[in-house]
């Protein structure tokens, strides 16, 4: 039912029912990258680009749609299919990649995070995939990693790992949405702890790493984020509209955003990031995200604040709250008709 609801508000934004601030509103120049051509790819929900490999995208449906991912040219079409041996998929919602610093060899990694009643599953987890070095469809082995949150369930679709230190964060989606940090070595012999270092924005449906660590964006269904550190917001970019924004990525040289949703035929759109946000020309590893990094992020009584922002806004509240009234008004019609 959440999802639900939160589809409706969506609905109500684009169909211009609720307003629509200009940060957030879209480009009618707006054009797709390209589009999804394989039938089988139906609910797009995580998307990256190869680490090692130009012209070379990956993706994976949403929910128990098996564990499966695509690897898919430029042109959207599927150049091979791949199955993650011995994995579950309860509900894929996000997946990153990254290389490895030893071998320099591509990394997948897929999340099975999703969880609409914030706590239904006694853990989560994410599986570390070693990039293919051929495109023809295979089964590939997998490392799986469980996490727990260290304050109770939560239902989330974003993660995104830091592309110097190979730090692994999971991103929140909840009203009151939070980043949480993994150990900084997974073990696969024990549950991992995931621990809250900062706000995440309101119902937050992906994330990623600039390619040099500098920065990182999050996406909500309506805007994308760009922040230094948690709670250190440096911009907010516009989106173009989609069906159900639940992917995104950053273009290989980290000046552009790649951003797409669900459906079949779904596009995947090339955003360009304003000045501001663009990746620095000497990064360094401490724009990972962490409470020690981020002095504008403190957590007082368990609750987290960030003196610049980044978490709920007096405006993303004010929407919420008219579109959920509004929502909720729609369904309660729709209920009275259908007795």
């Amino acid at each position: 039912m959440g999802d639900v609801l939160i589809r409706v508000v969506a609905g109500f934004a684009l169909a211009g029912l609720l307003p629509v601030s200009p940060a957030l509103a879209a480009d009618d120049d707006d054009r797709p990258l390209f589009t999804f051509k394989d039938p089988r790819i139906t609910e797009s929900s995580g998307l990256a680009l190869s680490p090692t490999r130009d012209d070379v995208y990956y993706t994976h449906n949403d929910s128990d749609a098996g564990a499966t991912f695509f690897a898919v040219d430029g042109k959207g079409q599927t150049r091979a299919t791949f199955t993650v041996a011995g994995a579950e998929a309860r509900d894929w919602e996000g997946m990153a990649a990254s290389k490895d610093p030893k071998t320099g060899r591509g990394v997948l990694w897929f999340a099975d995070i999703g969880d609409n009643f914030d706590g239904a599953w006694p853990d989560i987890s994410i599986y570390k995939v070693m990039e293919p070095t051929s495109f023809r469809d295979a089964t590939l082995p997998a490392t799986r990693y469980r996490f727990t949150y260290e304050d109770g369930g939560h239902n989330a679709e974003g993660i995104m790992v830091h592309p110097r230190t190979g730090r692994l964060s999971v991103v929140t989606k909840q009203f009151s949405g939070a980043i949480y940090e993994a150990p900084k070595r997974l073990r696969t012999g024990r549950v991992n702890v995931l621990r809250k270092i900062g706000p995440a924005p309101i119902m937050a449906t992906d994330a990623a790493y600039a390619p040099d660590g500098s920065s990182f964006v999050i996406r909500t269904y309506f805007s994308a984020s760009v922040f230094r550190a948690p709670g250190e917001l440096i911009a907010k970019v516009s989106m173009p509209q989609l069906d159900q924004a639940e992917s995104i990525a950053y273009s290989r040289d980290g000046r552009s955003l790649l951003v797409g949703s669900e459906g079949v035929n779904s596009p995947v759109y090339e955003v360009p990031l304003p000045d501001t946000a663009l990746p620095t020309p000497t990064p360094s590893a401490s724009a990972e995200p962490s409470a020690e990094a981020s002095p504008e992020a403190t957590v007082e009584g368990g609750a987290v604040s960030a003196s610049q922002g980044g978490g709920l806004t007096t405006g993303d509240i004010l929407l919420w709250v008219a579109a959920a009234v509004g929502a909720t008004g729609v369904i309660t019609v729709i209920a009275r008709k259908a007795r």
